[in-house]
């Protein structure tokens, strides 16, 4: 083929149309759109291509699609069982320059390719304020994580899709500034900010590589391992994220989490967690989220704490102490937790809230005791909070339909969670964020108590009147018949390289058009869309008339004038001063039979009873009728009536009613007994003309 290609080089001069332009060829299978067509582009290379490339690409084709379905049935299969595309959250709150304002950050839209930036004042007795319409930025693919730390001052933010990276720093007045967007070939697992050096960003990608951006050193390798850490597993998700020292991090995967020095050489580390008998786990249990936990601050937790969930157990790690955790909880979530978010304390000396999220919005809320150099511990037993679909019943009742897409939205999958706590001189309030897969943003307000003990309650939800007005809105929103969605249309290409020796012809009338017209609409042509009106009643038929030929023929026949009705029609049809033409061997014999009829009388025979306005022609007075001699009859049916057909005839004629069949015993003439006294049928129906009834006697073949 390579005579029908083009490849790299100078440009060809050649006019031949069997020869293909590769980098065209590329372009435009790359979905290039010179003519800006929204909804597709087919070139006449591409046509050339494929009459060219038929035989080869029958065969390649079809083993490439086979391994990329396979792929794909492979990755659909891992997301029905655990769909980890959004490990960390995909819903952050930025905190604003005075306490209690900020903006939610969150992905929106049909495909969440819309990152929205909502700014929200939270007050403590009352329903965050929503200031003034969301602003927000357009993506070139799904946001799966957004993550945002303050370092020294400076609040970052740090989006990751499936196959790109970025980075905004956000201004004191709300304002994003994009430092930086990375490509990651093999798709992103995870993104992490450092809590040390500000614009610091820890990026994770599907082959098992780990890369550090910063905007001194830009882009660097620090770590890559296709193999699982402890034992053998196909996951390909990769986890990354910082400790305490500014230059070790940790790295993830399904089967345990190890540190790893990033000026150190390359596969060197120290394992952390391993999914073994060290940790007392379960059979089949894996790593779902890590998190570190250690923040700068006088009342933060250790700094080398991290947090570590399977789909079974929470564990607290130290690094001091790797591979033996110091707590190990188990959180009994029907889903799998994948969100996390570590609060500071509401007051001065309580212990941090610790939010768990399950990926089918379970929420439970657990206090951590331990300050400084004291061991972390559980303060008070975990509570179980509020979900979105609890608060179902506080909704009016809706008809099945409405209901079913009510709780279809409520039910829908946790993808992002966030949560602050306002300044509060009395019982502080927990103001909870979530993001369901269906872009919407659920709010909850929990009053936390102040000593959390063994015997404290779980906080309660409570429903506030702005609440209800908030949810009454969105669910009017929601229960609205959304439009019509817009009619697609047959994409137009261009003929003009292929007719262009043809001229167009303007076509007039209306068909045309309503030809057009049916077939954007993609259905069937109708009379209507020609202009022809259907017809929705028959024209009567015609009354019958003088011209009517059967009434005609019909009336002569009751009256017993067939014969002159024939010769009429006969003669109309030769018309004046013409000969008629020599007859047929085939239709001879039926002129001789009309012959005899017009010389027989068949009135008395074939006439109906009598009626007032007809009488029977037998009652009518007649002429005495002379008999012709027997020459003259045998030479009238025989004249021309060839020899092998005359027995035929005689049947027929002995079959005939005659007058000596009529009810008064009438006589037959005598020149009709002697023409049918030669043949024997003709006797025998003279004998039954008598006094016997007429029967008539079956003959095969005739």
């Amino acid at each position: 083929m390579l005579e029908n290609f083009k490849l790299e080089g100078a440009r060809s001069r050649s006019k031949k149309k069997t020869v293909v332009s590769v980098k065209r060829l590329l372009q435009d299978l790359g979905g290039h759109q010179p003519w800006g067509c929204p909804w597709a582009y087919l070139s006449h290379r591409q046509r050339r291509f494929s009459i060219l490339g038929g035989p080869i690409l029958s065969t390649s084709v079809a083993s490439l699609l086979g391994e990329l379905l396979h792929e794909e049935l492979a990755l659909r299969w891992e997301q029905l069982l655990l769909d980890d595309a959004c490990t960390g959250g995909a819903l952050a709150w930025v905190p604003g320059r005075t306490p209690g304002a900020g903006q939610l950050v969150y992905p929106a839209g049909g495909a969440l390719d819309r990152l929205y930036f909502q700014k929200v004042n939270l007050t403590p007795g009352s329903e965050p304020r929503v200031l003034g319409d969301p602003g927000h930025i357009r993506l070139r693919g799904p946001v799966r994580q957004v993550v945002t730390r303050t370092v020294q001052g400076e609040a970052l933010l740090a989006v990751r899709s499936d196959y790109h990276c970025a980075l905004w720093k956000v201004s004191k007045q709300g304002q994003p500034a994009p430092l930086q967007v990375l490509q990651v070939e093999k798709g992103a697992t995870g993104i992490s900010l450092s809590p040390h050096l500000p614009g610091e960003l820890a990026i994770c990608s599907r082959s098992g590589a780990i890369c550090l951006w910063t905007p001194q050193d830009g882009l660097q390798q620090i770590y890559k391992d296709p193999e699982t850490l402890v034992f053998r597993d196909p996951s390909p998700w990769r986890w990354a994220d910082f400790t305490a020292h500014p230059r070790v991090l940790t790295v993830g995967d399904r089967t345990g989490v190890k540190m790893v020095d990033t000026q150190g050489p390359q596969g060197c580390g120290l394992l952390l967690f391993r999914g073994g008998a060290e940790a007392s786990c379960q059979k089949g249990e894996r790593v779902l989220l890590t998190q570190y936990l250690g923040e700068c601050g006088p009342e933060c937790l250790h700094p080398t704490l991290h947090l570590i969930c399977t789909q079974f157990s929470l564990y607290l790690v130290d690094e001091r102490l790797p591979l033996v955790p110091l707590l190990k909880w188990n959180h009994g979530l029907p889903s799998a937790p994948l969100l996390a978010r570590l609060l500071p304390p509401p007051r001065t000396g309580l212990p941090r809230p610790l939010l768990l999220a399950g990926q089918g919005g379970e929420l439970q809320l657990l206090h951590i005791a331990g300050e400084g150099a004291s061991t972390p511990r559980l303060a008070g037993p975990p509570q179980s909070l509020p979900s979105r679909s609890d608060s179902l019943s506080a909704f009016p009742p809706l008809e099945p339909k409405s209901q079913w897409r009510l709780q279809e939205r409520l039910t829908a999958p946790a993808i992002g969670l966030a949560a602050a706590i306002p300044p509060s001189a009395n019982t502080p309030v927990l103001s909870l964020f979530q993001l369901s897969a269906a872009g919407d943003v659920f709010h909850q307000g929990l009053h936390l108590q102040a000593d959390p003990g063994p015997d404290s309650s779980a906080p309660t939800a409570s429903w506030t009147p702005q609440a209800t007005a908030s949810c009454s809105r969105w669910l009017k929103a929601l229960l609205e018949v959304p439009p019509a969605p817009p009619v697609w249309a047959a994409p137009t290409f261009s003929h003009r390289r292929l007719l262009g020796c043809f001229e167009p012809q303007k076509a007039e009338g209306k068909a045309p058009e309503g030809l057009r017209t049916a077939m954007a609409k993609g259905r069937l042509l109708q009379l209507r869309d020609l202009g022809l009106l259907p017809t929705e009643e028959r024209a009567p038929a015609p009354e019958p008339g003088p011209e009517d030929e059967l009434s005609e023929r019909l009336e002569a026949a009751w009256e017993g004038q067939a014969a002159a009705w024939w010769e009429r029609r006969r003669g109309s049809s030769l018309g004046p001063g013409k000969q008629p033409k020599r007859h047929k061997r085939r239709t001879q014999l039926s002129n001789t039979f009309s012959s005899l009829s017009g010389r027989l009388d068949l009135s008395d025979a074939a006439s109906p009873p009598p009626s007032p306005e007809r009488t029977l022609p037998a009652a009518r007075p007649q002429p005495p009728v002379t008999p012709p001699s027997q020459e003259s009859t045998q030479e009238l049916w025989a004249r021309a009536v060839p020899s092998e057909r005359q027995q035929t005839l005689r049947d027929y004629m002995a079959e005939l009613p005659l007058r000596g069949d009529a009810p008064g015993g009438a006589s037959v003439p005598s020149s009709q007994t002697s023409s049918v006294r030669a043949t024997p049928s003709r006797q025998r129906a003279a004998v039954r003309s008598g006094s016997q009834p007429h029967c008539k006697k079956p003959r095969m073949g005739f």
